[in-house]
């Protein structure tokens, strides 16, 4: 079974990552933030964790206010560094952790947690700022990442009690998870600090002390609070402290604090604190009642033939094909593909797998491989060929065979717009070829 080693608090305001990439170690300005990060790079080593979850929030850089989620899964390969105006930092992209991802998306799914999910997005300063103080990077990061990231910055947001619930339904999906595992739960938010308006620049080191305090001994207290009380204590941005509260809930209610220093160089509250839970037996049946409840949804599907639910994992293989499939909505690409599709393969870095199913267009082959349906009838709209041909094909049937099926044989279809390739089966009298 996965189990929690411990957890760790931290500010992940961009004056730590200015501080290391500056090598200010010997500043005496800045010198104090490094003081602040040693015990926890001593605490990463000792405690050697197979993986992090790492909770933070994205300032507005991958994730735009065109589509802003509260709860926000990583559950790729790898996360590169984003770059947030002036390119981005000198550091290598950070491996995630797939498997475990997927599980802890499906077990808080399924404690009714509404996640988004992403793959392919960096991340920025949020997670790297204060992860290049906490271990070495080059010529790769140590330990791969579950990213999780919190939407705070556009009301409403989640609650502080909701994020306490959160942090004790991630500890029920870690500790579900099947394989041995030693996990740490990091979660950032800058202490006191408030960055717009007339306020910037408001800090309130006393809250700071007392917030440092109550995490560690009393975050129901904490989870009581609204975001106005957050906000009249330690300014607006620094009401991202709820944050913490995740982390404190995926802990038991005791524990050991071995580390915790304050820092306030300029416009926010460098707090860190690394979260001792000991040593603590594991409930193996209320990690086995958790499995189940994962599995209870789609318990039976599996006897449906020829059916191909699109899970995470489905979704992390097929990425790269789906997003070739799916960028056919903008008119350059489809353009592109349309006029010289080897080109429109080439820069997509497909592989010969993926070419070669598109080239046939391996309408089932494509499902089997992991394209969900929607961008075969995106595919279908360019190319000139109904979602009816591809149903028939996926069937193994020829279409007039298949048409017989419907209550309306001759009702054929597709997505395609005015600019769609010649449809010559929507033309009276006429037949496109079949597509099988």
């Amino acid at each position: 079974m996965a189990r929690i080693i411990g957890g760790i608090g931290t500010a992940h305001t961009p004056t730590i990552g200015f501080a290391f990439d500056k090598d200010k170690r010997e500043d005496p300005v800045w010198k104090p933030i490094f003081e602040l990060f040693a015990p926890v790079q001593q605490w990463l080593r000792d405690k050697a964790p197979d993986a992090i979850v790492y909770i933070c929030n994205d300032h507005v850089t991958s994730f735009f206010f065109d589509h802003y989620s509260p709860f926000t899964l990583g559950f790729g390969e790898s996360f590169a560094v984003a770059d947030e105006g002036g390119g981005p930092r000198g550091l290598p992209p950070v491996s995630g952790h797939p498997k475990l991802a997927q599980h802890i998306g499906a077990s808080l799914v399924a404690d009714e947690f509404d996640l988004s999910f992403f793959q392919g997005r960096p991340l920025d300063h949020g997670l790297f700022s204060p992860m290049s103080m906490m271990m070495p990077h080059q010529p790769r990061w140590p330990i791969p990442i579950v990213p999780l990231l919190i939407g705070n910055l556009q009301l409403p947001i989640p609650s502080a009690r909701r994020c306490l619930k959160l942090g004790h339904a991630l500890r029920r999906a870690i500790e579900s998870y099947p394989e041995d595992l030693k996990v740490a739960v990091i979660s950032t938010g800058g202490l006191s600090h408030q960055v717009h308006g007339e306020r910037a620049g408001f800090n309130n080191p006393e809250w700071d002390k007392e917030f440092l305090d109550l995490i560690e001994k009393d975050p129901e207290r904490l989870a009581s609070m609204t975001a106005a009380e957050y906000a009249t204590l330690g300014g607006w941005e620094g009401a991202e402290v709820i944050m913490w509260l995740i982390m404190r809930g995926a802990l038991p209610a005791s524990v050991r604090v071995p580390h915790r220093g304050y820092y306030l160089p300029s416009m926010t509250g460098i707090g860190v604190a690394i979260f001792d839970p000991g040593i603590e037996a594991i409930d193996q049946r209320a990690a086995q009642l958790q499995r189940e409840k994962i599995a209870r949804e789609t318990a039976g599907a599996e006897a449906l033939a020829g059916t191909y639910p699109y899970t995470l994992e489905r979704s992390l293989k097929g990425y790269r094909l789906n997003k070739f499939l799916h960028d056919l909505i903008y008119p350059d690409r489809r353009a592109r593909f349309v006029q010289d599709p080897e080109a429109a393969f080439e820069a997509a870095e497909l592989t010969d797998e993926e070419r070669d199913l598109v080239r046939r267009r391996d309408w089932r082959g494509l499902i089997h491989y992991g394209v969900i349906f929607f961008m075969l009838e995106k595919l279908g709209a360019v190319i000139g060929v109904s979602n009816l041909h591809i149903y028939a094909a996926m069937r193994g049937q020829s279409l007039e065979d298949f048409q017989k099926t419907r209550n309306a044989p001759g009702a054929l279809y597709s997505v395609a717009g005015k600019d769609a390739a010649p449809q010559a089966w929507d033309r009276p009298g006429e037949r496109a070829a079949k597509a099988d």
